[in-house]
């Protein structure tokens, strides 16, 4: 689509309001374009469409800076909480590919209602013209469950997947390139309209510590949070290296100290480290990497992780600095376009939006961006696609990394009430 030349000027107002207690269930049922950003209870949810663009290509993430700039430059803002996520802000979300027929947007809700550190606010965003009063804010009526019709493998079965690992291992092990992450999909279909609102609620229950996510149908609970700048200071989450729980506590943590000592771990999570600090560091004055990773716990696995932090010596946007970290080794490899061409021959599908940056920005140019993971992307509304990848090096053996996949899509998978 090729940018607008005009757009009209919006009117923004921020105002605060009493605790509305849990948000996804002030999403109507009839919501049109429904957004959310949670995180243990806070963050926001958004609905309506009162601006939004479509980008694609190589230059997907240049023409939405470019376009939000416009909308920003041009708005009336009025914002009485001075809070992350309240005022103007966009929520996006972009393929991992530019030569994915998904490319990228960005979208202004209508209507946002957030929360952060006790503090609620609702957000409404009009053209001048139409400046409509602050809606009510009525719960939304309980999602229906889907019916599942059929679930069943995408581009490659399990069997063929693992055949294409064990193709990977063989190139990384002939010096090809370091490592490279493998991505597979699962179609799944039901006998009714799938309501975004349910998985939002399901994920972010079962999930509190990652962030959920909802933008134009994509939806998903990430625990990667590929960088969140506020003020001048820019900070990166990597996650790389993985193994599932057991649900035995004990057993649990002989396996993070089994995880934290892997070889082939520590070395798939310091390509991923190293592709993040060398991303950040032209636009930082100084930076902390820390040397040796944490192991991040959540429900169904267990991550190596690293949070690298920066301070930023020149303006520059979230979505900017969102655009320079992409493709991170933890979503593509090292070097990156040796392991992007091996993924296009490999993977035989799309990725779409899944491992592309989703998240927001606002009038400034602060912003929170995740890595789209532990997602879905709703083909109709009533089939779903959902992914899961894992990182591939020398010592990789392809059928573990089968079940390791497995283990990333439990997340998407108990959200859709599909468990077998």
């Amino acid at each position: 689509m090729p940018l607008p030349q005009t757009h009209p000027a919006l009117v923004v107002r921020s105002m605060r309001i009493p605790d509305p207690g849990d948000l996804v269930s002030l999403i109507p049922a009839d919501a049109d374009s429904p957004v959310s950003w949670l995180r243990e209870g806070d963050g926001f949810v958004g609905w309506g469409t009162a601006s939004a663009i479509q980008t694609h290509g190589t230059s997907r993430f240049e023409d939405a800076e470019q376009w939000w700039r416009g909308i920003v430059r041009d708005a009336v803002v009025r914002a009485e909480v001075d809070l992350p996520g309240a005022g103007l802000i966009a929520v996006g979300s972009f393929a991992f590919a530019a030569t994915s027929e998904s490319g990228g947007v960005l979208h202004v809700p209508s209507v946002v209602v957030g929360r952060r550190n006790g503090v609620a606010w609702i957000t409404t965003v009009s053209t001048a013209a139409e400046l409509p009063a602050t809606p009510d804010l009525p719960r939304g009526e309980k999602p229906a469950t889907p019916t599942i019709s059929d679930v069943h493998d995408g581009a490659l079965s399990g069997a063929e997947w693992t055949s294409a690992v064990g193709t990977a291992v063989q190139r990384i092990q002939s010096g090809a390139l370091d490592k490279v992450v493998m991505a597979r999909d699962v179609v799944v279909r039901t006998e009714d309209a799938i309501d975004p609102r349910y998985l939002l609620r399901n994920l972010s229950e079962s999930y509190p510590n990652t962030w959920t996510y909802s933008v134009d149908g994509l939806i998903g609970a990430t625990p990667e949070m590929l960088l969140r700048r506020q003020k001048g200071l820019v900070t990166s989450r990597v996650l790389a290296g993985t193994i599932r729980r057991t649900g035995d506590d004990e057993h649990d943590l002989a396996l993070a100290a089994s995880l934290a000592r892997s070889s082939k771990d520590l070395e798939e999570h310091e390509y991923a480290v190293r592709s993040v600090a060398d991303a950040l560091s032209p636009h930082c004055s100084s930076m902390n990497v820390p040397e040796s990773p944490f192991v991040l716990h959540l429900p169904n696995v267990m991550h190596l992780a690293t949070d690298v932090a920066g301070v930023l010596h020149e303006d520059v946007s979230s979505l900017t600095l969102a655009a320079s970290l992409h493709p991170s080794a933890a979503v593509c490899g090292t070097p990156t376009l040796a392991a992007r061409d091996l993924i296009a021959d490999l993977e035989c599908m799309d990725r779409g939006r899944y491992a592309g940056p989703v998240g927001w920005l606002d009038a400034d140019g602060d912003g929170e961006w995740g890595i789209a993971l532990r997602c879905g992307e709703l083909e109709n509304p009533s089939q779903i696609r959902i992914f899961a990848g894992c990182g591939i090096v020398a010592g990789s053996q392809p059928d573990s990394e089968l079940r390791e996949s497995d283990a990333k899509l439990v997340p998407m998978r108990q959200a859709l009430g599909c468990v077998s």
